[in-house]
């Protein structure tokens, strides 16, 4: 009996404890499957975000690809319409060649012809005079034969009193600076460097221009920007023969005085060009400073589009049209190379790729050395420019600060020479495929008033205003940047920076 209940309560405790083991194994299973309800959509959620990672990833690498494609079609397209141009003008120079010579040709025969009548005339009159009057003949042979007047090509008189006065000895200097923005001495050494290669010889027809006039005609035209009939009425000249003086001695100026009075400096002369722009700035290996402008020309023909001037344009509510005309400077703000002749729709930026002086960079002309642009030109290996970005720091604004006075002699260069020549400050007669041996005459007349102190007067200041555009493309290099970064940082350490950026 006790064995029989002794069993029964063996077999209640274990179905007890069964029931309460499956009553927590159910509690435990309700609690893990919570969880997996919970941990699922944090899952889902996280997939769902690495794929919108990977998605917005592929699409800036879309968009990338896509501009710069479109960049370089950009440029290809830019590049072409300028080959366009190109062709055009050589071929249009061809024509006029040929024009020339036909013109020339054409005087030639009137005048073999205007000579050989005279011939005939001379001979008749010799004959005839024998034949009448013998013994007046035989009676003067102790006397020497008269001739008569020759005949000469008919030229409209013209009056040359202001030249005139202007070429006296007893001209005031002071009056002459005000005509030609220069004095007589440096007027005397440009005519003395370029007579051999604008003199002209006397002909029969007419006598030769001078070549003091000669060159007076181009310094006062590129001086005053007058138009040719005013020009002509100066100097007591034909329009056309002032027009073509002017082409004759700016194209004089270009091969004979370029190469002596424009060009990149010596090893000593960059040493100490080095040392005049540190002790300015503190900034070190700078050899030039870098500046763009724009030059307003009359609507061309061809290409219309492409020498629009859209930021002239808004500011002087008129349609303005351009060349581009690029030059670096010393620390005198004479001009050691100049790029002249890309359209004015043409950013910063693009010109210099364009140029010279880049091909030269990138052959490895200029390591080691710093050429100081503006906010349009980009960083690179050898143009440092400031920071452009929005929020700089104090040595950032203190760099700036220190760059813009270097920058600044490069426009304050260029304020100079529009000012001294003021045929670049409006629209001129020239050509347009003339107008790059025109402005180079002009960048060189400049220099050698820059090299001889000439003094500008104030009435003739000028100030610019080119909008510098930021290029598409600002940094071009990692080591520039951080070149840049280590000068910035020295300028401030070394209290070689400016303080005005705190005020």
């Amino acid at each position: 009996m006790n064995d029989s209940r002794g069993y029964l309560n063996k077999r209640r405790r274990r179905d007890s404890e069964a029931q309460d083991g499956f009553l927590i194994q159910g509690e435990g299973g309700k609690k893990s499957k919570g969880l997996d309800e919970i941990i699922t959509p944090l899952l889902f959620l996280e997939e769902q975000e690495k794929h919108e990672i990977e998605e917005a990833e592929k699409a800036r690498r879309e968009e990338m690809l896509k501009f710069e494609e479109n960049h370089g079609m950009r440029s290809r397209a830019m590049m072409d319409c300028y080959s366009e141009i190109q062709d055009f003008y050589n071929d249009a120079e061809k024509n006029d060649v040929t024009r020339k010579r036909k013109v020339r040709a054409n005087a030639f025969a009137a005048a073999t012809s205007v000579t050989a009548a005279i011939g005939i005339s001379s001979v008749a009159g010799a004959d005839s005079g024998s034949i009448e009057k013998p013994s007046s003949a035989a009676a003067g042979n102790d006397q020497p034969a008269t001739v008569g007047p020759q005949r000469r090509l008919w030229v409209k008189n013209r009056s040359k009193d202001w030249w005139d006065q202007c070429n006296s000895p007893d001209f005031p200097e002071e009056d002459f600076k005000k005509a030609f923005r220069m004095g007589k001495e440096t007027f005397d050494l440009i005519c003395n460097e370029l007579s051999s290669a604008v003199a002209k010889e006397n002909t029969m027809l007419r006598e030769a221009v001078p070549v003091r006039q000669r060159v007076a005609v181009c310094v006062w035209r590129l001086a005053t920007g007058e138009p040719l009939r005013l020009v002509s009425k100066k100097f007591g000249l034909g329009i056309s023969t002032c027009h073509k003086l002017v082409l004759e001695v700016c194209s004089a100026i270009k091969t004979v005085l370029m190469p002596k009075y424009l060009r990149w400096p010596e090893e000593e002369t960059l040493r100490r060009i080095k040392e005049e722009f540190e002790s300015s700035s503190g900034i070190p290996n700078v050899v030039g400073s870098m500046y763009t402008t724009h030059v307003p020309i009359i609507a061309p023909k061809i290409s219309v589009a492409a020498y629009f001037n859209r930021r002239h344009t808004e500011r002087n509510q008129k349609t303005s049209y351009s060349i581009t005309l690029q030059g670096v400077v010393d620390h005198r703000g004479v001009f050691t190379d100049v790029c002249i002749g890309y359209p004015g729709s043409m950013p910063d930026d693009k010109v210099l790729e364009n140029s010279t002086l880049f091909q030269r960079a990138n052959a490895g002309l200029y390591q080691g050395v710093w050429i100081v642009g503006g906010s349009g030109h980009p960083l690179m290996d050898w143009v440092l420019v400031p920071y452009t970005q929005p929020h700089l720091t104090w040595t950032q604004h203190a760099f700036n600060e220190r760059i813009g006075e270097i920058h600044r002699i490069a426009k304050d260069s260029f304020a100079r020479l529009k000012g001294r020549w003021g045929c670049l400050q409006k629209r001129t007669e020239v050509k347009l495929q003339d107008l790059p041996v025109v402005l180079g005459a002009c960048c060189v007349l400049h220099n050698i008033c820059e090299m001889r102190n000439e003094r500008l007067e104030p009435e003739h200041a000028f100030e610019i205003f080119d909008d510098e555009m930021v290029p598409e493309i600002t940094l071009r290099s990692m080591d520039a940047m951080r070149a840049r970064d280590a000068i910035a940082h020295n300028l401030l350490h070394h209290n070689l920076a400016g303080t005005s950026f705190l005020c």
